[in-house]
């Protein structure tokens, strides 16, 4: 067992977020090489909010989060869902670390990890992650197609791929909590024989 007392991410995200930055080489300079290509992205976030969800409702097991009782595409739950994606795309090209940002994102992987209302429960881990995989594919295309520079496109991609998987780990907390411990029961009284 480890010496380290585990501590729930959730209880501190800036040192949380600090740390994965620290250790997948996530720099001031990586932002700002993000903030510069943002717009480049943030042109296409219609093409790429309807692709993922297209991509989505390709596989029943993504497709179930999204389907109506008769087993029709929801196209009002898919507006919404398109909707917070492309926030989340505008709120990630700040790349801006603040407070605020990384519980909004904290409380996004939640929602996903803790679902109990909707159709399909719980989005499974492992779909998180592919989710995670077909954005950092559709931004390194678009980035290589957007700018001029092969070696420019290939250091934005680098910068956001390193993002990325700062996001992925916190939208995964969720999944990752410690089981809960059985709660005690108090020891029968040795007066009650």
């Amino acid at each position: 067992m480890s010496s380290e007392s585990y501590y729930p991410p959730g209880a501190d995200m800036p040192g949380f977020v600090q740390e994965l930055m620290d250790f997948v080489g996530l720099t001031e300079a990586d932002l700002a090489v993000i903030r510069r290509s943002a717009p480049a992205l943030l042109k296409h976030e219609r093409a790429i909010t309807d692709a993922l969800y297209e991509h989505f409702l390709k596989f029943p097991a993504t497709a179930r989060f999204f389907l109506l009782p008769d087993g029709t595409p929801d196209q009002s739950r898919l507006q919404r869902r398109k909707h917070s994606l492309g926030r989340w795309l505008h709120e990630t090209a700040e790349a801006a670390m603040s407070h605020d940002f990384l519980y909004y994102l904290l409380a996004v992987g939640l929602s996903h990890s803790h679902r109990s209302f909707g159709p399909g429960g719980k989005v499974p881990p492992h779909l998180m992650v592919g989710a995670i995989s077909l954005v950092q594919s559709a931004f390194a295309r678009i980035l290589q197609e957007e700018l001029r520079d092969l070696a420019e496109a290939f250091e934005a991609s680098l910068a956001w791929n390193k993002l990325l998987l700062i996001h992925l780990n916190v939208l995964l907390i969720g999944y990752l909590l410690p089981p809960r411990l059985p709660r005690e029961t108090p020891l029968a009284s040795t007066d009650e024989v």
